[in-house]
């Protein structure tokens, strides 16, 4: 077989795991093959929390791979491919494990990333590698998977399903406040992470101004749970905790529900996206422009820009693409009138 492929292939299994938001920016590729090839079948290999979040997404076989149990993971995915064949691999992934697991996926077609972006020599995995483009956004190098296989359109379409039990668990949780904003403060990177304080402010500006309730979300780890307790204690109005006591769809749920989320580069910011929620991103460590909200770009608070030219005298431009600026201190760039500014200039449009 060769690409770009000149009918529909019978066939195709996507490699990627994880995270959550990179789950966000694989699903609308999906959809595309789904809408472009309807009779495709479609199996995902995927990571089990990540599983939880899309895995009953309709039209789509999810195997799951745990990366909890270590090696133990490899035979299993191994007896659940070892009768399989897939016309066409998506190697979307490049990590060593993704890679290690992609040599138990028969396939014909191995497509993975071009030789100049394939990390970890995910290039030694694959028989096809996807355009070299530079400069892109997340997303859009994930189409660029789709655009290998001869696939034109972009289907900018997410549908995750969120059961009714999940809303009903969320309005509980609201205690019926249907005006509120998202506060996501941690990224799974604590060099993103912006100051408590920070985010208590903003809290009390939407209160005071937009009669906005404050509503924080965050796993159940120990440093979510301190950034909740230090925005409760510094913000003087009442904000809602819900740091720890939701799971993925009711997760989901609330930021659907929600006016705005605002948080750092991390899986509920894309998370947002994939429900249609605007997203006021705090960027100054990774580069916005690769890795903002995908429909939120104007309300992107960026300090990434300034951030690159004090540590290395240069512009972002001049850097290598995906460069991170990991110094302590870099989020407090941000200023809580940037933020403050911004949820206006939001307000003034909404």
């Amino acid at each position: 077989m060769r690409l770009p492929l000149t009918h529909p292939p019978a066939s195709i299994c996507i490699l990627r795991l994880s995270a959550l938001g990179d789950i966000c920016h694989t699903l609308p590729v999906a959809r595309t093959i789904q809408r472009t090839w309807p009779e495709t079948r479609i199996t995902w290999i995927i990571g089990k929390t990540e599983h939880s979040m899309v895995g009953d997404i309709p039209g789509i076989e999810f195997v799951v791979f745990d990366k909890s149990k270590g090696l133990k993971a490899y035979p299993d995915l191994y007896q659940q491919m070892r009768r399989r064949h897939f016309e066409v691999l998506l190697h979307m992934q490049m990590a060593l494990r993704a890679s290690a697991a992609s040599c138990l996926i028969p396939a014909d077609i191995r497509l993975g990333f071009d030789r100049v972006r394939a990390k970890d020599w995910q290039w030694l995995f694959t028989n096809h590698r996807i355009a070299c483009k530079d400069r892109q956004h997340v997303m859009e190098s994930f189409f660029g998977f789709t655009e290998a296989l001869g696939i034109r359109q972009k289907c900018l379409e997410w549908n995750i399903p969120i059961p009714e039990h999940a809303r009903q668990k969320a309005q509980q949780y609201l205690f019926g406040v249907n005006d509120y904003i998202v506060i996501s403060p941690c990224s799974s990177m604590n060099y993103r992470n912006w100051f408590s304080g920070g985010y208590a402010s903003v809290a009390d500006y939407a209160a005071d101004k937009y009669r906005l309730k404050a509503v924080i979300v965050g796993g159940d780890t120990d440093i979510e749970r301190r950034y909740a307790y230090e925005i409760r204690r510094q913000s003087k109005t009442r904000v809602i905790d819900l740091v720890g006591r939701t799971d993925l769809k009711q997760l989901l749920a609330i930021l659907e529900g929600a006016k705005l989320v605002i948080a750092p580069d991390s899986g509920p910011a894309h998370m947002a996206t994939a429900t249609g929620t605007p997203v006021i991103g705090l960027y100054a460590t990774t580069n916005p422009d690769r890795a903002r909200p995908y429909f939120s770009q104007q309300y992107v608070v960026n300090r990434y820009n300034e951030a690159v030219r004090d540590k290395y005298d240069k512009t972002p431009d001049q850097m290598p693409w995906g460069l991170r600026v990991r110094d302590e201190g870099t989020m407090a760039r941000i200023t809580v009138k940037d933020v403050t500014d911004m949820l206006d200039q939001w307000m003034q449009g909404a």
